[in-house]
């Protein structure tokens, strides 16, 4: 699907950007343990496992920067949650790691058709 297509749909559109993340993390290494993890505090989109670090990521997926850049729209209120999140998926889950990092992927899709992706590690 392009990205195009994707945007038809708000809710396409992020799944579209969630396997786009999804797979740029995994061409790093990092395992996916799971993706669109939710509680009734909210929803995890990546959580994954690089080496021993517990990866919680954000990701954000825009078809217009007009109002500011995808990285932009994850605010400290939004990782505050995440790493409440956080410590609630590790409650209920039986992995233990030694660290835990929170990364944002921000996505841009471009007239080309060729996405901009953007990953920045540890930004909370």
């Amino acid at each position: 699907m392009s990205p195009q297509e994707a945007a038809a749909s708000g809710r396409e559109l992020g799944g579209w950007g969630e396997d786009l993340a999804a797979r740029h993390m995994e061409s790093l290494g990092m395992v996916i343990l799971a993706r669109n993890w939710r509680c009734r505090a909210g929803e995890i989109d990546i959580i994954a496992l690089d080496e021993g670090t517990l990866v919680v990521c954000e990701v954000k997926t825009r078809t217009t920067d007009a109002f500011g850049t995808p990285l932009a729209s994850v605010t400290p209120v939004k990782l505050r949650r995440l790493r409440r999140l956080a410590a609630e998926w590790l409650a209920v889950s039986a992995i233990r790691v030694r660290d835990i990092r929170f990364d944002v992927v921000g996505i841009l899709t471009t007239r080309d058709g060729e996405p901009l992706l953007e990953h920045l590690r540890g930004v909370a």
